[in-house]
């Protein structure tokens, strides 16, 4: 799988098309539910089409003011004579200034209206897209979260939004509206100048768009280059901090130092790169421009010389190409600013396109469960093709039994309860709670009706009743209580200074293992699901601590079918049945002693770990005799 941190793999060729990326996003600038959004629109398109009219007459008032001033005609000229006889209201240049300042104000007084109001569109468009990735990598496999890096990912989100916002706003607000504006300034300069002077102002257009094209097309490189490179310093800033007791442990604070410094140092390289091409970019397009402007200019100065122009005339002709400038200018920004864009959300638009691995059939039901019996039946089962896991695994959990799975590392007994979960599928045979194939329930359902304490308990950043409440948020704040105190952590809640209120820190760093695998027993308390899965929940405590959360578990699987991974076999002793599996395979099964009986892999791994506990107690004792006599 290609990772996020270089998502494209420097080929602008897997880069969306515009057209592709308009197409995308059209339903979220549009949105069929959201009539109230959609009038916006339209009213974000009159008040633009008002603002672009108002920008094409405008020059006309100063053009005339000027001709005023310099005492050649206007059309109020001999209407101002009449008037002027009549004491009648008189449009001199005063008024006519005060008219161009009165256009000015009304296009940006609607471009500011048109821009408030769509602000509403664009950001429920970053919204509604935003949580669409957010869902869609919550349905994402457990096999793409295993390979991917929080750092570069949350980048990748970052950037993403922000890229969309640039190309809403620039598409809705500012596309259309600066193309309609050039084409009536065209219109008006062939109107008023004849087709030489829009002829002019056409090929400074055309050669100012391909240059600008050319140039950034360039700069999209060095902007995947950036990007990758900002992924790869927050990668690692991430995960640095999430290990910093462990960066700590092996003293490799400069190493870490030094490893983000090196990839802050290729962000550098690029972001300089970047901007100074965008310098390069911006004198070119001036030099253009300027270049049409002052040819234009001339032509003007020439005609005015023969008397066949006036001065405002050169006055009104400046203006038009200032106001051609400022929507060439935008899109030319425009541009550049939605490929740099399409750049940023393409990694986003890659993780939309990830195809669900693990996905409910169009006519998936609701698991119904009735006794909870659970069956694996002839189970085949690899990650990677070249390296089966399970081979032709087959057993049942009864109603209300435990079953335990144990074996040595690597025997594949967490990837059943992996299966059952669902968060894989079988490659061969099934796996059925209630000869219901899990592959034809919904995934909500399954995992409603499962409850898991896994070997490692990963804590939110948020209180502690938040964390026991999250087995089911609806709870009240007794229920949540209760469960604690099945759990036996509520008295040692309760001596905390904020009690349930508590921080319990990143991962849950604030609290012991014990204390965590606690929260978690108290979570699937008052989850209540009818089936249970406890994969190693107390290989990494210590026996005192393990002694405690042993009797919990036991109590919360009263009832309820269970299915126990283990490593250490003193825990699952008591079990119904303990399936022994070796290479993907089950070798043995049966009761403790029928197993010890047996004398195979059971008893011989049974009789390791007693002579190991016999003799850690064994140097515990030395150690407290040693103890005693110093004293």
């Amino acid at each position: 799988m290609r990772s996020l941190g270089t998502p494209t793999e420097n080929k602008p060729e897997n880069m969306r098309s515009m057209r592709e990326t308009f197409i995308t996003l059209w339903p979220y600038m549009w949105p069929k539910e959201r009539l109230d959004l959609r009038r916006f629109v339209v009213i974000c398109f009159i008040l633009t089409a008002a603002s672009k009219l108002i920008t094409a007459i405008n020059p006309f008032a100063f053009k005339w003011a000027t001709d005023a001033l310099a005492g050649n005609e206007t059309p109020f000229s001999s209407y101002s004579d009449v008037a002027s006889s009549e004491h009648i209201f008189i449009v001199g240049p005063a008024i006519l200034i005060f008219i161009y300042g009165l256009g000015r104000v009304l296009i940006s007084g609607f471009a500011q209206i048109r821009d408030a109001l769509f602000s509403r569109v664009g950001q429920n468009a970053i919204r509604k897209l935003s949580h669409q990735v957010f869902i869609h990598m919550h349905n994402l496999s457990l096999r793409y979260h295993l390979e991917r890096k929080t750092g570069g990912l949350s980048r990748v989100i970052d950037r993403g939004k922000s890229g969309i916002e640039v190309i809403v706003r620039m598409v809705m607000t500012n596309g259309l509206p600066t193309a309609l504006e050039f084409a009536l300034m065209v219109a008006i300069l062939v109107f008023q100048f004849g087709l030489s002077y829009a002829a002019v102002a056409v090929m400074t257009v055309a050669v100012y768009l391909i240059f600008t094209i050319k140039v950034s097309e360039r700069r999209i490189k060095i902007r995947r280059e950036m990007n990758n490179s900002d992924n790869d310093a927050n990668t690692k800033a991430i995960d640095s901090l999430l290990n910093y007791e462990t960066v700590k442990y092996f003293n490799n604070e400069k190493m870490e130092s030094e490893r983000f410094d090196q990839s802050m140092k290729s962000y550098e390289d690029a972001a300089v790169r970047t901007f100074t091409s965008l310098s390069w970019l911006n004198f070119g397009q001036m030099v253009i421009f300027t270049a049409g402007l002052t040819f234009s200019l001339i032509l003007i100065s020439e005609e005015i010389g023969s008397g066949t122009k006036t001065v405002g005339d050169l006055v009104m002709l400046n203006i038009i190409f200032m106001q051609i400038w400022m929507p060439l200018n935008f899109i030319g920004f425009m541009y550049r600013e939605i490929k740099q864009a399409m750049v940023d959300i393409e990694s986003m638009f890659e993780i939309l396109d990830k195809d669900l691995e693990v996905k409910d059939t169009p006519n998936a039901k609701k698991l119904e469960v009735s006794d909870g019996v659970i069956r694996f039946e002839n189970i085949e089962f690899h990650y990677d093709k070249e390296r089966p896991i399970l081979k032709n695994v087959s057993f049942e959990i009864p109603k209300g039994h435990t079953v335990a799975i144990v074996g040595p590392s690597g025997a594949g007994k967490s990837t059943l309860s992996r299966l059952l979960y669902r968060f894989y599928d079988v490659q061969e045979g099934a796996v059925y709670i209630d000869d219901q194939d899990l592959r034809d329930v919904s995934q909500e359902s399954l995992r409603k009706s499962i409850g898991m304490v896994p070997q490692d308990t990963v804590l939110f950043n948020d209180s502690v009743f938040y964390n026991i409440a999250y087995g089911r948020p609806s709870a009240t704040r007794e229920e949540v209580i209760e469960a604690a105190k099945l759990a036996q952590i509520h008295d040692f809640i309760t001596s905390l200074p904020n009690g349930y209120d508590a921080m319990v820190g990143e991962r849950g760093l604030k609290l012991s293992g014990g204390e965590k695998q606690r929260i978690a027993i108290a979570r699937t308390i008052l989850k209540a699901p009818p089936i249970l899965v406890l994969d190693e929940a107390t290989s990494a405590l210590d026996s005192y601590t393990e002694k405690e959360i042993q009797d919990a578990l036991e109590r919360v699987s009263q009832g309820r079918t269970t299915m126990v991974v283990a490593h250490r076999l003193s825990t699952i002793i008591t079990a119904d049945n303990i399936i022994v599996m070796q290479n993907g395979e089950i070798v043995e099964q049966g009761t403790h002693n029928e197993l010890l009986e047996k004398t195979g892999l059971y008893a011989g791994m049974w009789n390791q770990q007693k002579e190991a506990d016999e003799a850690r107690e064994k140097l515990l004792s030395h150690e407290k005799a040693g103890v005693i006599k110093s004293q």
